[in-house]
């Protein structure tokens, strides 16, 4: 058993690494409200046309993302393992990929950008804006998968407050350019659109920097010269994660489909009400990143007290985080859809989830840090499995049942949103305790 002041130690290391991450994600949103809030006072239409594309970003997004969680999983590890040279041959494959994912994407976009807002099903007024705020979000994707996966390089070194700065900057950035182009230039959603673009791309280039300037990753040599173990590895951990982001993000674009084709007044309560609880649920995410690393190192150690400290404190944190988080998004549902638009309709309608929502918090802060434990381990099939069948078979396919042959509203389409938390996290958490020794007899 471990001593009281080496529990004490590891508790605050999970701690020290998650709040910055927590603070970064948290002063981020606080700058999207901002953002959303100011396209939103241009009208429920500029509001739908900026959201048709939120689930699509999300899309693109998670696949950097994936390759980042297998960048923090191996570096961690290798860290733990005391593996230097390791560690430079997975910088090296991360800069790779993060180049090569950011460059297949860029093209996909570009190409696909003049008919997303139809797949989407936006109303024809506002498609020619929804197209062209897609097309410019997408410009930058090859420096923005360079943040994404650096980033998590660069987390994976214990060192969280730099991504913190670097987010803060490139989001106050975007703040100030928002407020130029939308409402200086009277540019309007092109303005946002340019805003993004520009923000995005500094965000790569300060990535980039800061990875070459850390000692654990900085590395010689070409950058072509690939590790073959490294980059098997790299395939097996990312390629699961990929799936499982693909399987969640897309169904997250068919479940705003479906609700997109409710109206304009029902798609943006609900886009607005979605955008609202993301500040409520980034104490999940901050204790994710935080045990993706403490995990991975403990696991690289083979210091299984020291894991099971994480484990313990990653979930007593973040149950705590997102009980207060619930509570919080009950009490001021209103307000903050009051903050994002001034259609009495939006507001009414966004309230009532936004209030249905808050006592999911905690369920979904156990599927969050649950996931952190397995990815830290390496094991990344298992939430595929249960991230799919959730998504699709519990939210998608209840969604389309009730909207298409029952009739049901907004209310019922978030009712399932939070069944699908719900059993998500049941599934993953049961098995953690039991992880440690299955995943030492696969090493």
């Amino acid at each position: 058993m471990i001593g009281k002041k080496t529990k004490d130690s590891v508790f605050w290391s999970v701690v020290v690494v998650a709040i910055p991450t927590m603070l970064e994600q948290i002063l981020s949103v606080l700058m999207q409200y901002v953002d959303t809030a100011m396209v939103g006072h241009l009208g429920a239409k500029a509001t739908a046309a900026v959201s048709t594309s939120t689930t699509i970003t999300w899309l693109i997004g998670s696949m950097p993302y994936a390759f980042g969680v297998a960048a923090m999983t191996l570096i961690a590890q290798a860290i733990g393992a005391g593996e230097e040279d390791k560690i430079k041959h997975i910088a090296k494959q991360s800069l790779l990929f993060a180049i090569g994912v950011g460059a297949v994407i860029e093209v996909i976009c570009l190409v696909i950008s003049p008919f997303v807002a139809t797949w989407m099903g936006a109303e024809e007024a506002i498609r020619p804006a929804a197209t062209r705020y897609f097309f410019w979000i997408s410009v930058p994707i090859i420096l923005k998968s360079i943040q994404y996966i650096l980033a998590s390089a660069i987390r994976a070194t214990k060192d969280t407050k730099t991504p913190m700065i670097i987010s803060i900057l490139i989001n106050g950035v975007n703040l100030i350019l928002d407020y130029i182009f939308i409402y200086i230039f009277k540019m309007g959603v092109d303005g946002a659109a340019f805003a993004t673009c520009i923000s995005a791309a500094l965000g790569g280039i300060l990535t980039l920097f800061v990875f070459f300037k850390n000692p654990y990753l900085s590395f010689k040599g070409s950058l072509f010269e690939a590790d073959k173990e490294v980059t098997a590895r790299m395939w097996k951990l990312s390629l699961p994660v990929l799936l499982i982001n693909v399987a969640s993000t897309s169904g997250y674009v068919v479940f705003a489909g479906l609700v997109s084709h409710m109206g304009t007044i029902i798609f943006a309560a609900h886009s607005i009400a979605v955008g609202a609880e993301e500040l409520f649920y980034i104490g999940g995410y901050g204790f994710k990143s935080a045990a993706t690393t403490m995990v991975g190192i403990s696991f690289g150690e083979r210091n299984y007290d020291k894991y099971r400290k994480v484990c313990i404190s990653s979930i007593a944190c973040t149950l705590g985080v997102m009980i207060l988080s619930g509570v919080l998004l009950f009490i001021f549902a209103r307000p903050l859809m009051g903050f994002f638009t001034t259609d009495a309709e939006v507001i009414e309608l966004g309230t009532t989830v936004l209030k249905m929502v808050a006592f999911n918090e905690p369920f979904f802060g156990l599927y969050v840090i649950s996931e952190g434990i397995y990815y830290g381990l390496g094991r990344t099939k298992y939430p595929f499995v249960i991230e799919s069948v959730g998504m699709w078979a519990v939210r998608i396919l209840s969604t389309y049942i009730g909207i298409h042959f029952f009739g049901m509203g907004l209310i019922y389409v978030w009712c399932c949103m939070i069944a699908d938390n719900v059993l998500k996290a049941l599934f993953l958490t049961a098995p953690v305790r039991g992880l440690w020794k299955k995943s030492i007899e696969k090493a």
